[in-house]
């Protein structure tokens, strides 16, 4: 008789990195309407799966409201974890792009337990089929990097291809940065990427996924950038911030062209007054990859985010993008807990991604 009960990895009270402890908890339920269930193979740690795990995640302010009864009913726990890849197990009655046995790398929905589990529920509409390059731990790094930066540079800055244009990124050594840098390079083919790094392997890394130019960001960005000398017909007209929105609104402002857009997917509380936000008629955008499902759908494309993950497929397979895979770590209780640990460092360059197969101690999700 096969176990109505998993191993999955969460926390009962949000705080420390220690708060991440193993348990055994029933198996997800019955899959209804697009919802598949998943053997989850490999996972990913992002900045979202920190500020949830520390109990400061704010990007919506009622979150905690919204996913309180994970904690408070039984079985009393939160599992963590967006990033995943896996085999489907058995599909809603109503999904129509895979069936079981499918490889697939996807996106867990923010408010429902999440991927840190040997099993999870997930929606179709933010999967699609593993591309066949890679495995299931390169897979996994993929999913939310891509997706919130093509909504980013798609949707919010609305980036035309071929645009002549050129865009800053802040962080293009970072999981988000360096997808974003080979989408804005070689998918909407602007002619220059700007980034920004401040360590020799950082800046290394950046140029290899795409920037065209690297400045500092712990030194005067504004001069950085004029002493480029970019050609004049080529303007700084977008600006994508994924570090630290308060620090580098000003100086972007400053540097931007007028009329340019500016994103960011960091919350923060900032002013724009002295800023040349309005001199230059700038607008600011906000991206929150969960706005979609968390608000049901309402206003926005149901089927885009698995339109992308198909679309991704293609380009890793033909090569205009690259997986930004750095380290892989076995996916242990205590393997979850290192990768907060290296995150919360600050240090980490591209993705962490850790997998059931990876060598090392433990049994998989204890």
């Amino acid at each position: 008789m096969a176990s109505s009960t998993m191993n999955a990895v969460g926390v009962t009270k949000y705080g420390a990195i220690d708060n991440l402890q193993p348990r055994e908890v029933p198996k997800p339920p019955k899959p209804t309407g697009r919802r598949m269930l998943v053997q989850v193979k490999a996972i990913s740690v992002n900045p979202i799966d920190l500020k949830v795990r520390a109990g400061t995640y704010d990007d919506p302010p009622d979150y905690y409201d919204r996913v309180k009864s994970l904690t408070q009913d039984a079985p009393n726990f939160h599992i963590i974890g967006y990033d995943g890849a896996g085999v489907v197990l058995e599909t809603g009655p109503d999904v129509k792009y895979f069936k079981p046995g499918d490889e697939i790398f996807y996106l867990g929905n923010p408010v429902l337990q999440g991927s840190y589990a040997e099993e999870q529920i997930v929606d179709e509409r933010h999967a699609g089929h593993k591309p066949k390059s890679l495995d299931f731990v390169q897979a996994a790094a993929m999913p939310l990097t891509y997706a919130t930066a093509t909504e980013s540079l798609v949707d919010r800055l609305e980036i035309k291809k071929g645009e002549k244009a050129a865009i800053l990124i802040i962080n293009g050594g970072g999981g988000m940065g360096s997808i974003a840098s080979q989408i804005a390079r070689h998918v909407l083919k602007l002619p220059i990427v700007i980034t920004t790094a401040s360590r020799p392997e950082t800046e290394e890394f950046s140029r290899k996924m795409g920037a065209t130019h690297v400045v500092n960001h712990r030194q005067d960005i504004v001069q950085q950038i004029k002493d480029l000398n970019l050609p004049a017909d080529i303007p700084l007209k977008y600006a994508y911030i994924t570090s630290r929105t308060e620090q580098y609104l000003f100086p972007i402002a400053e540097i931007l062209a007028p009329f340019g857009k500016i994103c960011s997917i960091v919350q923060a509380k900032f002013d724009m007054y002295g800023s040349q936000m309005m001199g230059k008629s700038l607008t600011f955008s906000w991206c929150w990859l969960g706005t979609g499902p968390y608000h049901y759908y309402y206003n926005d494309k149901q089927e885009k985010h698995h339109d992308w993950y198909e679309g991704l497929g293609q380009f890793i397979e033909d090569g205009t993008i690259k997986c930004h895979l750095m380290q892989r770590v076995r996916l242990t209780a205590e393997g979850i807990r290192e990768v907060h640990r290296r995150l919360d460092a600050g240090k980490a360059i591209g993705k962490i991604a850790l997998g059931i197969d990876e060598p090392g101690e433990g049994r998989p999700f204890c």
